[in-house]
């Protein structure tokens, strides 16, 4: 169990913190100062099974100034969350080789409760 976390963010802390609650200690991936390769990112999509454009941050000021107004596919969505995790939804269980992003944080405790 693997969870992509941001410690300044307080969504990602309240899901790291729910997970304790439950006697879980995930491996946390600091996805900021080790950023995910597009090899990665890609695994990660197939796992939370969503396309590119669903894991970006949108609302991100760096995503709204050099992005959200150029054309881009899906292969240009994933170099740019390559290029730039701020830019990556949070926070990310992946656990049984599935992932949630924990927006609600429901949807990470209900990852936990679905059988594989």
């Amino acid at each position: 169990m693997k969870l992509l976390h941001n410690p300044r963010c307080s969504k990602s802390r309240e899901a790291l913190a729910a997970l304790m609650a439950k006697g879980l200690q995930p491996e946390i991936i600091d996805y900021l100062a080790h950023p995910l390769d597009e090899a990665a990112i890609r695994t990660l999509l197939a796992q939370l099974g969503i396309a590119p454009l669903a894991l970006v941050r949108t609302k991100e000021a760096l995503w709204q100034a050099q992005f959200s107004l150029a054309p881009l596919d899906d292969n240009a969505i994933i170099a740019a969350l390559a290029a730039h995790p701020k830019l990556i939804e949070r926070p990310i269980l992946i656990h049984q080789n599935r992932a949630a992003i924990g927006r609600p944080l429901e949807n990470i405790l209900t990852l936990l409760d679905t059988p594989a």
